[in-house]
């Protein structure tokens, strides 16, 4: 029987709820949870004393610390569903065709797509054949991965690129473009961004790293003082902004004055290499047949040391993009001679020594579940003989390499769900288990989706929580887990999403 350390709130301080028949993982017994003001001040056994306060009755369902996604990009992920969805194309003749019937009712500004994943289609992507759609209207479609965009002649010309280009941009010239298409006016974008803040609340989450590619602090201290105050923000700094970040002294943790305590300073993010869809990840050997090649890096490894240093040095953590083998042996490196600490973001091919040497350094493993499900057949086209070494979560764990879940949003849905069942079953749509050798438990891929990996609330934690329509998640099925449904969700002691 689990013993609760008990902590009686003082009458008449602070303003009072208490959830009752509430039930904490690995404990039979319901209990009563209280919460003063945004502190949990008592659990104790329901009906061992009157309820304090205002009384809840949250009929049995289970309580845990509220979901974290480690990785979002927010801003972009809260517009995607103003654009036009392509995800589900499997050719680039398919793609335009899309865009061709949304092209008529199109009437202003760039016709934006989104989610297009051309590795496997036999056909390629031009800007000829978006024109024969579009004619004279700028077309711009954004991958999957972010790490590739496509345009037609329209288009080309209004970023400043030569009509005999082939319309296809990967990597740094992908991110500029999507740069000035993410100029929205800022009383749209902030509303689209509270929208997506309620709906990520509804399914337990109260905080994100936000890892938009911009100027982070601004965006979220003016959104939390006009209101939208329904997730934690942790957010990113890049390279183009860290001499202002060392100015004004920001230091990974420091919580952001007049924003309700919920944004604070999260890491400094630099990416190293591309992406499998794009065959821009770089790697130890070559792709497979079509894009010959290892891919390649953004930054130099002595260049990469010295920003990692400069960051280290201002007390800012790190975030360091690495997608292919190679990419990533090179990020533990320069953690190594940088003395920095921090995550790896995404590690989907990893040599077996890095992992160990990931453990030695203490380098947590930022990944995205979904991505293995989004990327299997990818990936076994095109790193061949070696997929065994990608999304390696169990040997993560079993090497003692602290797991950190997100979803990448835009790239996949923010929804933690999805990604722990990603983790537990490695199969989706009703295919087989791609590696299951390399699942993970509910409970271990549960953990990796909260703060501090801890299932259970104690006594003089911040109250964020989510109340969860289940009996048992670490029993739940794959299927159960993607489509758990959330009860409720509190932040700072405060609902955010209630359905009870």
């Amino acid at each position: 029987m689990t013993t609760f350390r008990l902590r009686a709130a003082h009458p008449g301080q602070g303003n009072v709820q208490t959830l009752t028949r509430a039930r904490l993982i690995d404990s039979p017994h319901p209990v009563d949870i209280e919460l003063t003001d945004a502190v949990i001040t008592d659990i104790r056994p329901t009906a061992s004393r009157p309820a304090t306060g205002e009384p809840i009755d949250v009929d049995g369902r289970v309580v845990i610390p509220g979901l974290w996604d480690h990785h979002v990009h927010f801003t972009l992920w809260s517009i995607t569903s103003k654009r036009v969805d392509v995800s589900g194309a499997t050719s680039a003749a398919e793609t335009a065709a899309l865009l061709g019937r949304a092209a008529r009712q199109h009437h202003d500004g760039p016709l934006v797509g989104v989610g297009f994943r051309d590795a496997l289609w036999s056909d390629r992507p031009s800007a000829t054949l978006l024109d024969a759609v579009a004619g004279e209207i700028p077309v711009v479609l954004l991958s999957a991965d972010l790490h590739a965009v496509w345009l037609n002649t329209a288009a080309l010309h209004r970023f400043g690129y030569p009509s005999d280009h082939s319309g296809l941009l990967t990597e740094d010239a992908a991110f500029a473009v999507q740069g000035q298409l993410d100029e929205i006016p800022e009383p749209v974008s902030d509303a689209w961004a509270d929208d997506a803040a309620r709906a990520a609340a509804a399914r337990g989450v109260t905080g994100v790293t936000d890892m938009e590619m911009a100027w982070n602090k601004d965006a979220w201290e003016r959104r939390t003082q006009a209101g939208s105050t329904h997730l934690r923000v942790s957010f990113g700094i890049y390279a183009q902004h860290l001499d202002r970040a060392i100015e004004e002294r920001l230091q990974s943790g420091f919580v952001i004055p007049h924003t309700h305590g919920l944004v604070s300073v999260g890491p400094f993010k630099i990416i190293t290499d591309g992406s499998l869809n794009a065959r821009t990840a770089y790697c130890d050997d070559p792709y497979s047949g079509r894009g010959a090649g290892n891919g390649m890096l953004n930054i130099q490894p002595a260049d990469l040391t010295t920003l990692m240093s400069k960051a280290a040095s201002a007390g800012l953590d790190c975030a360091v993009h690495a997608i292919g083998d190679q990419a990533n042996a090179l990020a533990l490196t320069a953690y190594g001679e940088s003395g920095a600490v921090g995550t790896i973001e995404h590690a989907q091919l990893m040599r077996p020594s890095d992992v160990l040497r990931m453990a030695q350094l203490g380098v947590a493993a930022s990944v995205q579940p979904e991505h293995a499900m989004d990327d299997r057949d990818i990936a076994d086209a095109y790193w061949r003989g070696r997929t065994e070494r990608s999304f390696m979560m169990r040997s993560f764990l079993d090497a003692g390499v602290r797991l950190a879940f997100g979803s990448d949003a835009p790239v996949a849905r923010l929804d933690p769900w999805a990604a722990i069942a990603a983790a537990v079953s490695r199969a989706r749509d009703g295919k087989e288990p791609w590696h299951a050798e390399q699942s993970i438990t509910p409970r271990e891929a549960l953990a990796a989706s909260v703060p501090h990996g801890r299932l259970t609330p104690r006594v003089g934690d911040t109250a964020d929580l989510a109340l969860l329509d289940s009996n048992d998640p670490l029993a739940a099925t794959a299927e159960q887990l993607r489509a758990m449904t959330v009860g409720g969700t509190i932040l700072n002691g405060r609902w955010t999403h209630r359905a009870i």
